[in-house]
């Protein structure tokens, strides 16, 4: 099923977007540039790509943005482009984690919306403050846990609401990698220098770049809410100042326990994300290699394979797929479908109005969330793994 037929209004031609941080060198912005434009709705038109200005003025030049909209600080990109009649409606923030809050709050209170890498900032307060000045402004705040786009994610989150499963008992969610086996750090990686410097990262390591993509992911297709959690951080690769392996147990409000591992340091491990949920009638297991497949099971049946786009595929589901079944999507539909969501939203403000009733994305308040997870797991581990409320 195309992208055409969830109902886009293109009146007024495409999203006018702007972005901080992702120039040269970057990975992520690459990504959300991608992502912003598969499904024909964003343009880029300004940005202060780096905090290098040298770097930043060619990472403009290659990406086509004016040179009088490439800008030396967010700070002054805020400001000018607030006041042009074709100034940006919509920012993504693409920095290193320290820099989320600042750069959200200046485009915020310049009334801009914001599309936010994760996790939202590196600290509660931060998010807490984010929260209410998001509720204050009225504009569109999504944070691009990218997985909760997958169309099969919707699948099993649809499945679970309409009661297919019964009473959630077990969930189960993993996502180890092996990049930061040795020091990469230490090595010129720029995607390890700041992911392993808590001064830019925050105070979670593994837990915070990857964890709070699986416990978002748990929360958005079960729906429960943690209650309490114990956790152990583990930092393995010697001089590491953050952790590199997270296990955690977890107690969800209404009986159900779950548990959750991140690491980057199991070799043989690329992105091995996946999810396993178990209720009182079915069972439902998801990996991120194969996101187009959700295998399902009924207590005392076989197991059945459900395919993206395929005999059972919920509308939920065919709503957020572009091509035919036994086509390939994945990674950069899933960011695709966090900006086709925020579009959604984005074009609905421009009246006044409110998405559609099936525009789903993470918000700020999951960002709230994900940073008490973060919170709660490392007071959990220095306390010698000892049950925690979280939030």
């Amino acid at each position: 099923m195309a992208i055409e037929a969830s109902g886009y209004d293109s009146t007024g031609g495409r999203i006018r977007l702007g972005m901080v941080g992702g120039g040269q060198g970057a990975f992520i912005g690459a990504v959300h540039r991608i992502a912003a434009r598969i499904d024909g709705q964003f343009e880029l038109v300004a940005g202060a790509l780096s905090s290098e200005p040298a770097r930043a003025k060619a990472s403009a030049v290659e990406l086509g943005i004016a040179a009088e909209r490439s800008y030396g600080s967010f700070e002054e990109m805020a400001r000018v482009e607030a006041g042009r009649p074709d100034g940006i409606e919509a920012v993504s923030i693409v920095t290193p984690n320290h820099m989320h809050a600042p750069v959200a709050h200046a485009f915020l209170e310049a009334g801009i919306h914001v599309i936010c890498d994760k996790p939202m900032t590196t600290t509660v307060a931060e998010a807490q403050g984010l929260v209410d000045l998001v509720e204050k402004s009225g504009k569109v705040f999504v944070l691009t846990h990218n997985y909760t786009g997958y169309p099969m994610m919707r699948q099993a989150r649809a499945m679970i609401a309409q009661g297919e499963l019964g009473d959630i008992r077990v969930v189960q969610a993993e996502y180890p990698q092996d990049w930061l086996t040795e020091r990469a750090e230490l090595s010129g990686s720029k995607q390890a220098e700041w992911r392993t410097d808590p001064k830019r990262s925050g105070a979670g390591g593994a837990i915070g770049d990857i964890g709070t993509h699986a416990y978002n992911l748990a929360a958005f297709v079960t729906g429960l809410e943690t209650d309490a959690l114990l956790a152990q951080l583990t930092t393995f690769v010697p001089g590491r100042l953050l952790d590199d392996d997270v296990q955690i147990l977890l107690r969800y409000k209404g009986g159900a326990r779950g548990m959750l591992w991140a690491s980057q340091v199991a070799v043989g491990n690329e992105n091995g994300l996946k999810l396993r949920i178990y209720g009182t009638k079915c069972g439902l297991e998801w990996t991120q290699a194969d996101p187009n497949y959700l295998w399902f099971t009924r207590f005392g049946q076989p197991k059945q394979l459900l395919t993206r786009a395929g005999a059972g595929a919920l509308p939920e589901a065919a709503r957020v797929s572009r091509v035919p079944s036994g086509h390939p999507e994945g990674y950069l539909e899933g960011f695709a479908t966090i900006y086709a969501e925020a579009a959604r939203a984005i074009r609905a403000a421009r009246t006044g109005a409110s998405p559609d009733a099936g525009t789903i994305y993470p918000t700020v308040r999951d960002g709230l969330a994900g940073m008490r997870f973060i919170e709660a797991a490392i007071a959990s581990s220095k306390a010698g793994n000892v049950w925690t409320k979280v939030g």
